[in-house]
Protein backbone atom coordinates (compact mmCIF):
# COMPACT_ATOMS: atom_id res chain seq x y z
CA UNK A 1 0.00 0.00 0.00
CA UNK A 2 0.79 3.50 -0.18
CA UNK A 3 1.11 5.94 1.93
CA UNK A 4 -1.51 8.88 1.52
CA UNK A 5 -0.03 12.10 2.91
CA UNK A 6 -2.56 15.00 2.69
CA UNK A 7 -1.20 18.53 2.81
CA UNK A 8 -1.86 20.32 5.90
CA UNK A 9 -4.20 23.37 5.25
CA UNK A 10 -2.75 26.71 4.24
CA UNK A 11 -2.29 28.89 7.11
CA UNK A 12 -4.06 32.56 7.20
CA UNK A 13 -1.74 34.88 8.36
CA UNK A 14 -3.22 37.36 11.12
CA UNK A 15 -3.05 40.52 9.30
CA UNK A 16 -5.54 38.86 6.80
CA UNK A 17 -7.75 38.59 9.95
CA UNK A 18 -7.44 42.00 10.93
CA UNK A 19 -8.47 43.76 8.07
CA UNK A 20 -12.60 43.59 8.11
CA UNK A 21 -11.94 44.68 12.12
CA UNK A 22 -9.77 47.87 11.02
CA UNK A 23 -12.48 48.45 8.33
CA UNK A 24 -15.23 48.36 10.19
CA UNK A 25 -13.12 50.41 13.18
CA UNK A 26 -12.34 53.03 10.81
CA UNK A 27 -15.87 53.51 9.27
CA UNK A 28 -17.52 53.88 13.01
CA UNK A 29 -14.48 56.35 13.48
CA UNK A 30 -15.42 58.70 10.42
CA UNK A 31 -18.98 57.97 11.19
CA UNK A 32 -18.46 59.37 14.92
CA UNK A 33 -16.23 62.13 14.13
CA UNK A 34 -18.55 63.69 11.26
CA UNK A 35 -21.34 62.88 13.91
CA UNK A 36 -19.25 65.17 16.19
CA UNK A 37 -18.44 67.32 13.72
CA UNK A 38 -22.02 68.32 12.90
CA UNK A 39 -21.54 67.54 9.45
CA UNK A 40 -24.56 65.39 9.91
CA UNK A 41 -27.29 64.53 12.69
CA UNK A 42 -28.61 60.69 12.51
CA UNK A 43 -31.65 62.02 14.85
CA UNK A 44 -32.52 64.50 12.29
CA UNK A 45 -32.73 61.79 9.43
CA UNK A 46 -35.36 59.59 11.94
CA UNK A 47 -37.47 62.64 13.21
CA UNK A 48 -40.31 63.50 11.03
CA UNK A 49 -40.56 66.71 8.69
CA UNK A 50 -42.69 69.82 9.92
CA UNK A 51 -45.27 70.13 7.10
CA UNK A 52 -45.07 73.54 5.89
CA UNK A 53 -48.05 75.18 5.88
CA UNK A 54 -50.28 75.55 2.81
CA UNK A 55 -49.30 78.63 0.62
CA UNK A 56 -52.65 81.35 0.75
CA UNK A 57 -53.38 82.05 -2.55
CA UNK A 58 -54.59 85.60 -3.71
CA UNK A 59 -57.09 83.87 -6.18
CA UNK A 60 -59.78 86.25 -6.63
CA UNK A 61 -62.85 84.28 -8.63
CA UNK A 62 -65.09 86.13 -11.09
CA UNK A 63 -68.22 83.99 -12.21
CA UNK A 64 -69.57 84.36 -15.70
CA UNK A 65 -72.76 84.88 -15.64
CA UNK A 66 -75.13 81.55 -17.30
CA UNK A 67 -74.93 80.88 -20.66
CA UNK A 68 -78.21 79.56 -21.86
CA UNK A 69 -77.96 78.56 -25.97
CA UNK A 70 -81.15 76.42 -27.86
CA UNK A 71 -78.70 73.53 -29.65
CA UNK A 72 -79.10 74.20 -33.62
CA UNK A 73 -80.60 71.57 -35.58
CA UNK A 74 -84.15 71.52 -34.25
CA UNK A 75 -83.74 69.32 -31.56
CA UNK A 76 -85.37 71.50 -28.98
CA UNK A 77 -82.45 70.86 -26.77
CA UNK A 78 -80.35 73.81 -24.76
CA UNK A 79 -76.93 74.07 -23.41
CA UNK A 80 -76.33 75.89 -19.68
CA UNK A 81 -73.28 76.63 -18.98
CA UNK A 82 -71.72 78.54 -16.21
CA UNK A 83 -67.77 79.54 -15.27
CA UNK A 84 -65.50 81.50 -13.47
CA UNK A 85 -62.53 83.27 -14.47
CA UNK A 86 -59.63 82.67 -11.27
CA UNK A 87 -57.35 85.81 -11.46
CA UNK A 88 -55.74 87.99 -8.72
CA UNK A 89 -56.80 91.54 -7.17
CA UNK A 90 -54.82 93.38 -9.76
CA UNK A 91 -56.97 92.31 -12.77
CA UNK A 92 -60.61 92.24 -10.99
CA UNK A 93 -61.58 95.11 -12.61
CA UNK A 94 -60.15 94.42 -15.92
CA UNK A 95 -62.19 91.46 -16.31
CA UNK A 96 -65.21 93.01 -14.76
CA UNK A 97 -65.12 95.65 -17.46
CA UNK A 98 -64.69 93.32 -20.06
CA UNK A 99 -66.94 90.68 -19.06
CA UNK A 100 -69.61 92.15 -22.08
CA UNK A 101 -66.92 90.99 -24.14
CA UNK A 102 -66.46 87.74 -22.46
CA UNK A 103 -69.86 86.75 -22.93
CA UNK A 104 -69.33 87.46 -26.59
CA UNK A 105 -66.61 85.38 -27.37
CA UNK A 106 -68.29 82.40 -25.21
CA UNK A 107 -71.70 82.91 -26.98
CA UNK A 108 -70.34 83.03 -30.24
CA UNK A 109 -68.06 79.18 -30.08
CA UNK A 110 -70.94 77.51 -28.12
CA UNK A 111 -73.21 78.24 -30.98
CA UNK A 112 -70.55 77.53 -33.40
CA UNK A 113 -70.29 74.02 -32.39
CA UNK A 114 -71.71 71.22 -34.15
CA UNK A 115 -74.31 69.51 -32.16
CA UNK A 116 -72.90 65.82 -32.53
CA UNK A 117 -70.52 67.22 -30.60
CA UNK A 118 -71.95 67.80 -27.26
CA UNK A 119 -72.58 63.75 -27.72
CA UNK A 120 -69.12 62.87 -27.92
CA UNK A 121 -66.88 61.66 -24.84
CA UNK A 122 -64.70 64.42 -23.93
CA UNK A 123 -66.63 67.24 -25.41
CA UNK A 124 -65.98 69.36 -22.13
CA UNK A 125 -62.35 69.62 -22.16
CA UNK A 126 -62.40 70.88 -25.83
CA UNK A 127 -65.01 73.31 -24.49
CA UNK A 128 -63.15 74.03 -21.28
CA UNK A 129 -59.99 74.95 -23.12
CA UNK A 130 -61.76 76.52 -26.27
CA UNK A 131 -63.16 79.29 -23.95
CA UNK A 132 -59.76 79.48 -22.06
CA UNK A 133 -58.23 80.72 -25.30
CA UNK A 134 -60.73 82.82 -26.25
CA UNK A 135 -61.00 84.34 -22.90
CA UNK A 136 -57.21 84.69 -22.70
CA UNK A 137 -57.19 86.49 -25.97
CA UNK A 138 -59.81 89.24 -24.77
CA UNK A 139 -58.41 89.72 -21.26
CA UNK A 140 -54.29 88.92 -22.46
CA UNK A 141 -52.37 86.26 -20.81
CA UNK A 142 -51.26 87.81 -17.92
CA UNK A 143 -54.63 88.54 -16.37
CA UNK A 144 -56.51 85.50 -16.67
CA UNK A 145 -54.74 82.34 -14.24
CA UNK A 146 -57.43 79.54 -15.36
CA UNK A 147 -60.92 78.99 -16.03
CA UNK A 148 -63.60 77.11 -13.87
CA UNK A 149 -66.64 75.41 -15.25
CA UNK A 150 -69.18 75.46 -12.51
CA UNK A 151 -72.34 73.82 -14.82
CA UNK A 152 -72.58 72.08 -18.02
CA UNK A 153 -75.75 70.29 -18.79
CA UNK A 154 -78.35 69.97 -21.52
CA UNK A 155 -81.89 70.68 -21.33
Amino acid sequence: MTDATLDPPPKTSGRKKLIPILAAVLLAGGGFGSTYLGLWSPSAMLATQPKAAPAVSDAVFIAVPTIELAIPGGSGRSIVLSASLETDQAHQAQIAHLMPRILDAFTAFLSGIDPAAYDKRGVLEIIRAELLTRSRYVLGAEALKDLLITEFRFK
